[in-house]
């Protein structure tokens, strides 16, 4: 797939005006984000990738096509998962719901700058290191494991600030409360953070680790960068919405884990047989190909929307048929 480098600043700079035009209508007025308003700004979001994903298929064709979807559905579906964390790290610093949604907007900010540092790199890796293939798939099927015995409430139990938070309070002080939505202030003359950045820190940092199992997945399903960093950046964008629609659902959603564990595995061997079939290393098979079978598109994104849809119903089905099953975390504002 060939992408001008006009392309690249074009696709970029639209996705910043999204953005722009989302900071100016929504954060404007500090407000508690209503479910009604969160779902017209998911639809809207949802509704540009499939736009963004058509002009694909029209300009590229419908292989490219094919996996900009499956990379994207993929992206947001950890993304959910991910909101759990979001969550407890919303619950453990008390963030005011007026206020949540920038919290959001800045950390994904932060997140989606650093991702794209990470494409990069990854993409130049691959490009001289074919062989990487075999890590990622194999790290996907580890992470597949642990995710599938992740349990969210001794998360919520032993969450711990981690080291960028730690560092900041080191160089800052910080005060013991809000102060509106400023992350900086002075106080008889001294300079202070508010516990508005550090949640905001806290937020992008953490996404920034979810990338350590979202980016190798992706390029499982693409090896474009450009595909890669437009389904992480739609994710991204609507993943603030979806936080304040899914509420208390997000709770009920009980066997989202396993489900993404199944996903990521899955992905993890489409990773190695890819990786097997265009073989260099020398001390396997002398470096020459294997002849594997490998997973097309079609049937990776088929697998990934199956999953998804069977996790869902069947959660809704268990907290429905055993409430007591429902994960206790905190929804938004539900702290307060």
């Amino acid at each position: 797939m060939s992408v001008p480098v006009w392309l690249w600043f074009a696709t970029i700079a639209g996705l910043m005006a999204l953005l722009a035009i989302d900071l100016f209508i929504v954060d404007r007025k500090p407000h508690e984000v209503t479910i009604g308003e969160a779902a017209r700004w998911v639809t809207f979001y949802v509704a540009v990738a499939i736009l963004f994903g058509l002009g694909i298929w029209h300009w590229s064709g419908g292989v490219y096509a094919g996996e900009f979807f499956a990379g994207y559905i993929t992206e947001y579906s950890l993304s959910v998962d991910n909101l759990f964390i979001f969550l407890i790290i919303m619950t453990a610093f008390k963030v005011p719901s007026i206020h949540q949604h920038k919290v959001l907007l800045v950390g994904i900010l932060m997140a989606l700058v650093m991702r794209g540092i990470f494409i990069a790199v990854g993409a130049a890796v691959i490009a001289q290191f074919s062989w990487v293939f075999y890590l990622f798939g194999a790290f996907l099927i580890y992470t597949g494991y642990k995710l599938a015995r992740t349990d969210h409430e001794e998360e919520e139990e032993d969450y711990k600030e981690n080291r960028a938070v730690r560092v900041v309070r080191k160089l800052y002080p910080v005060t013991d409360r809000y102060h509106d939505g400023r992350s900086f202030v002075k106080i008889d003359g001294k300079r202070f953070v508010t516990p508005m950045f550090i949640v905001i820190v806290a937020i992008g940092t953490t996404d920034l680790l979810f990338a350590l199992d979202s980016i190798p997945a992706i390029f499982g399903l693409t090896k474009e960068p450009f595909l890669v960093f437009t389904a992480n950046a739609f994710a991204l964008m609507g993943l603030r919405q979806l936080y304040f629609l899914l509420g208390g659902l997000l709770n009920k959603l009980v066997y989202l884990s396993i489900g993404l564990s199944v996903i990521l595995g899955f992905i993890g061997v489409k990773l190695i047989l890819e990786a097997l079939h265009t073989n260099s290393l020398a001390f396997l098979n002398g470096g020459e190909p294997l002849h594997v079978p490998t997973i097309g598109i079609e049937v990776s994104l088929s697998v990934i929307v199956g999953v998804l849809a069977i996790t869902t119903i069947a959660s809704l089905v268990k907290v429905r048929r055993h409430p007591e099953a429902v994960k206790q975390v905190a929804g938004p504002g539900d702290h307060l």
